[in-house]
C-alpha cells in the first residue's frame, strides 16, 4: 500500500485490527501510541516506507510524518511544535533547537551532492563548470537550508559561479523545477536523483569538490513508542531503506 504524503503534518494509518476479547493490544515494545516525526524533505521516500512497515508490524501505533526544510523544522521545534523525533540533513540545524535538548541523537545515514538534469540532459551539462554558462538555467536550494549551503560550498570549492535563476525552499521544490522542465540543472542530494527514478538524470560531482552530510536523528521524547521507532530507523531495516534510496550508510 502506498500512502500519499500531503503538505504539513501527515498521518499515516493502517486498517484497525480486531482486538482480542480481553481488550489487549500489541505486546511488543513500542506497540500503542503516536509518534510524531519531523524530517528533512530528502527523507520523504525512505521514511514513508519505514513508517508504513513499522505500523504494519506494530498494530495500534501511528507514525505521523511531516517533511520540509531541516532548518525550518528545527526552528518550529524550538518554538514549541510537537515532535517526538527530528531527522535533519546535516547537524547544523540542531543548533536551532535552543532550549530543546534531545534525549538521544544518532546518525542514521550520510548523503552527497549530485547535479540533476531533465531526461536526456538537453543542456549538455557534464560537470560543475557547465553550470556557469548563461545558457544553462540552474536552480539551487535557498542558501539558508542545508542543501543550499552544501551546494554553495561545493561550487565555491570548484571555483564555479553558477547561472542561478532561482532558489527554492527545500530540495524537493528544487528538484521539482528540473522534473517539470523549468530548469536545465539543479544541485541536489544524490538520494534525490535516485528517488526520482528516471524522472531526472544525474551528473556526478567529483569527490574532490563534493561534500558529505550526516543525517542525525534526534529523539525529543522519552516515550516507549518514540524510542522503539527511533531504534527501528537506526537499525538494519532503516539502513536498508535509506541505502536503497541512495543514502550512504552512517
Amino acid at each position: 500500500m502506498r500512502v500519499p504524503v500531503a503538505a504539513g503534518l501527515v498521518a499515516l494509518a493502517v486498517a484497525a485490527l480486531a482486538l482480542t476479547a480481553c481488550g489487549t493490544g500489541g505486546d511488543r515494545a513500542g506497540d500503542g501510541g503516536t509518534v510524531t516525526v519531523l524530517a528533512a524533505a530528502s527523507l520523504t521516500t525512505p521514511f514513508t516506507e519505514l513508517a508504513e512497515q513499522y505500523m504494519a508490524d506494530h498494530p495500534g501505533t501511528e507514525v505521523r510524518l511531516s517533511f520540509g526544510s531541516s532548518t525550518t523544522l528545527a526552528q518550529q521545534v524550538a518554538q514549541g511544535a510537537p515532535a517526538d523525533l527530528l531527522a535533519t540533513a546535516g547537524a547544523a540545524p540542531l543548533a536551532q533547537l535552543g532550549d530543546v535538548v534531545p534525549v538521544e541523537t544518532t546518525t542514521i545515514a550520510r548523503n552527497t551532492l549530485e547535479i540533476a538534469t531533465p531526461p536526456g540532459n538537453p543542456a549538455g551539462v557534464e560537470g560543475l563548470v557547465d553550470l556557469a554558462s548563461p545558457d544553462v538555467d540552474v536552480v539551487l536550494c535557498a542558501s539558508t537550508v542545508p542543501c543550499g549551503k552544501a551546494a554553495d560550498e561545493v561550487l565555491a570549492r570548484a571555483g564555479v559561479e553558477a547561472h542561478v535563476v532561482s532558489r527554492e525552499v527545500d530540495v524537493t521544490a528544487t528538484l521539482a523545477k528540473v522534473r517539470l522542465g523549468e530548469a536545465d540543472a539543479a544541485v541536489v542530494y544524490h538520494s534525490d536523483v535516485v528517488s526520482a527514478a528516471g524522472a531526472v538524470e544525474g551528473v556526478e560531482v567529483p569527490p574532490a569538490d563534493n561534500t558529505t552530510l550526516p543525517y542525525p536523528l534526534a529523539r525529543l521524547a522519552d516515550s516507549a513508542a518514540a524510542a522503539d521507532f527511533a531504534a527501528y530507523v537506526a537499525g538494519p531495516e532503516g539502513t536498508t531503506a535509506l541505502t536503497a534510496s541512495g543514502f550512504l550508510a552512517p
